[in-house]
């Protein structure tokens, strides 16, 4: 016996790649270039992407960014047809000329032996290089729009490197698994508390960590510096001009931003680097003092608030 009308669900479809774009430098590469968002999601990371066409030698690299948590360089090579050893040579290639940490290779299908190359090469390299192969599909129910729809057929074991690494000397001395300890704590935080600031899954073992401003060359910065701990908005354009004027255009508004902000903030000009900052510090603040981490993680979460909140009342990131 029925309880009530019966839904009525559409079919899913599903679409070749070359159906949605039809040329992979001129209609695919540019369109990830815009919506990176859908590959962050999928490899858990806070990708910018900002570069099309890289040259590496006689050849063009697809895309090149960075893992805005970390720093680290990314490179995304694409294949709209089924992988072949051509494109596994070329992000071979391509990840010489470049030193990446993640390189991602993205495909409409993947034949057997590509994808047990890329797990071979993640079990032989280490820690700091990651090889991911993702499949593209484009889905559609009924006469929608097609949707982009993502598929990781291989990717790191982050287990057993961080296995491994943890027996090396390089991670086995130093305060390199302090900060690791520490940025899973505050990771845990975020994704708790603020889910939209951050996709990392992987805490950095160095002394920094980032998350995106919304918008490429401003980045938000928590780091353990010579003074203490600091939250930072930063500007970090290429083009220090960018980030000088962006650091203007913001301190002409700084009475209205740190009254929404509640105190008064630092204002880093920085004449002698490209970049430019705004930042507030707790001092004397120490990753080796354990004890006190919860304490550094409340304050973390309570700036980084209060400076996205001031940011928003005076209008975000000025433009370039």
């Amino acid at each position: 016996m029925s309880d009530g009308p019966m839904p009525v669900l559409g079919r899913l479809t599903r679409l070749s790649p070359r159906d949605v774009w039809p040329h992979e430098a001129h209609s695919f590469t540019p369109w990830l270039l815009n919506n990176v968002d859908v590959l962050s999601d999928l490899l858990g990371m806070d990708l910018a992407l900002d570069v099309a066409e890289h040259p590496v030698g006689g050849f063009s690299l697809d895309l090149m960014g960075r893992d805005e948590t970390t720093g680290e360089v990314v490179i995304v090579e694409n294949q709209l047809e089924t992988s072949d050893h051509g494109h596994l040579g070329q992000i071979l290639t391509y990840a010489a000329g470049t030193d990446p940490t993640t390189i991602v290779w993205v495909a409409a299908s993947f034949r057997a032996e590509h994808r047990a190359a890329i797990d071979w090469l993640n079990a032989r390299t280490d820690e700091a290089t990651r090889f991911f192969a993702v499949e593209l599909g484009v889905v559609r129910i009924g006469q929608s729009d097609p949707a982009p729809s993502f598929r990781l057929v291989a990717q790191p074991n982050d287990w057993e490197k961080t296995v491994r690494a943890a027996t090396s000397q390089a991670e086995a001395t130093g305060k390199q698994i302090l900060y690791r300890a520490f940025w899973s704590r505050w990771i845990d935080v975020v994704k708790a508390d603020r889910p939209g600031w951050s996709r990392a899954r992987r805490a950095p073992r160095d002394s920094w960590f980032t998350m995106t401003a919304g918008i490429t060359g401003a980045t938000y910065f928590t780091s353990f510096t010579r003074g203490g701990l600091s939250s930072e908005l930063v500007f970090e354009s290429p083009d220090a001009d960018v980030n000088l004027g962006r650091f203007q255009a913001l301190k002409a508004k700084q009475a209205e931003m740190e009254q929404a902000y509640g105190l008064a903030l630092d204002w880093q000009e920085l004449p002698d680097r490209k970049l430019t900052r705004v930042a507030d510090y707790l001092p004397d603040a120490d990753v080796s003092s354990e004890e006190n981490w919860n304490q550094y993680v409340d304050w973390l979460l309570d700036r980084q608030t209060r400076l996205r909140k001031a940011l928003a009342a005076v209008g975000g990131v000025p433009a370039p």
